[in-house]
């Protein structure tokens, strides 16, 4: 982030931030292997029955669900924050208020 601290752009940066945590949580899905356990784990992440169901069968792929809504309600920002993930946007506006 330091390299990147001199930029006023914040588009790429963004969009980075954003593949990262896409891509966590299409590596979270392929964890979850079944369906069983995929309906399980999201609604203990607070999906309501009927809609985790549908999105543990759903047929697509990881990719696909990791850019789904069910997905984005069930692992917010917030979770990887919780878990310790640093923003790359939080780091660079940082950055860009430090002298």
């Amino acid at each position: 982030m330091n390299y990147f601290s001199l930029t006023q752009s914040l588009r790429a940066i963004e969009a980075l931030d954003m593949w990262v945590r896409r891509r966590l949580r299409a590596m979270l899905w392929r964890q979850w292997k079944r369906p069983k356990t995929r309906e399980a784990r999201l609604l203990a992440l607070g999906l309501d029955a009927q809609r985790a169901w549908k999105s543990s069968v759903n047929g697509h792929g990881p990719w696909w669900n990791a850019g789904a809504q069910h997905l984005f309600q069930a692992l917010p920002v917030r979770y990887f924050t919780q878990l310790g993930l640093v923003s790359l946007v939080v780091t660079h506006q940082h950055l860009q208020r430090s002298p």
